[in-house]
């Protein structure tokens, strides 16, 4: 997964001046990121003060955690159901 540069309090405050008035253009130029960016940013942390940031970055890696541990748990199901297959 790739690492961001800007932390989550960087990104909202950023967000932040946009809801104040300031152009996207401008502060894509500012920051050094595409219009694109700041878009995708605004849709995920569009609303969110820091700590309900932190709560959403905290809720999907414990998923993506989770949905691991199913992938792995499914595998070793399918794996046992094909030796059981074969030894009947």
């Amino acid at each position: 997964m790739k690492r961001t540069r800007f932390t989550e309090e960087q990104i909202i405050g950023m967000l932040k001046e946009a809801e104040a008035g300031a152009k996207t253009a401008d502060l894509a130029r500012r920051y050094g990121v595409s219009e694109t960016t700041i878009y995708n940013w605004k849709s995920k942390y569009g609303g969110l003060e820091v700590s309900e940031a932190r709560r959403l970055k905290d809720f999907e890696s414990e998923n993506a955690k989770l949905k691991r541990l199913l992938a792995d748990t499914m595998l070793d199901n399918v794996a046992l159901k094909d030796l059981l297959a074969k030894k009947f």
